[in-house]
């Protein structure tokens, strides 16, 4: 009886495994069928038969239970993931026009501080390096350009 109870055991951990761990139809699915599928035939053959429909009755009760858990659409939400990273949040505390002091070389990307937060920006042209001061020119997809402040434009 032990044996019998081990390979349903194992049965279900591999088609779970199928399930969570390694999606398709791969090794541990058809493992986990092949036991289940011999924990049946061991229990008809040397248990005899009613223990042997016992058996596969509680086999096709557990594969239902797993299988309906496993179609439900609460138990994937579950799983998935919903975080949105998105860096727009960050551009978004800083306008074209704002200026700022590099904080690296920009060879083009690099950081810069600008309105007391750094951020890594992309020159626009040339390298830049650091201590330098700089100006927004354009913010495009969360990536944020700057040149170069002439000494007349200073702060």
């Amino acid at each position: 009886m032990g044996l019998v109870l081990t390979l349903i055991l194992v049965g279900i951990v591999l088609l779970l495994a199928e399930l969570l761990l390694v999606p398709g139809v791969g090794v541990a699915g058809i493992l986990g069928v092949l036991s289940l599928c011999g924990s049946s035939y061991y229990a008809f053959a040397f248990l005899g038969g009613i223990q042997g429909g016992i058996v596969t009755v509680v086999n096709i009760a557990l594969l239902s239970i797993l299988l309906y858990f496993a179609l439900r659409a609460k138990t994937w939400k579950k799983l998935e993931l919903d975080t949105v990273i998105d860096k727009k949040e960050e551009a978004c505390a800083i306008c074209p026009g704002d200026k700022g002091r590099t904080v690296t070389r920009l060879a083009p990307m690099g950081k810069a501080r600008i309105n007391d937060r750094s951020f890594e920006v992309t020159a626009v042209e040339g390298m830049i390096g650091p201590g330098v001061e700089v100006e927004v020119v354009h913010i495009e997809n969360g990536k944020i350009y700057v040149r170069t402040v002439m000494p007349d434009e200073a702060f």
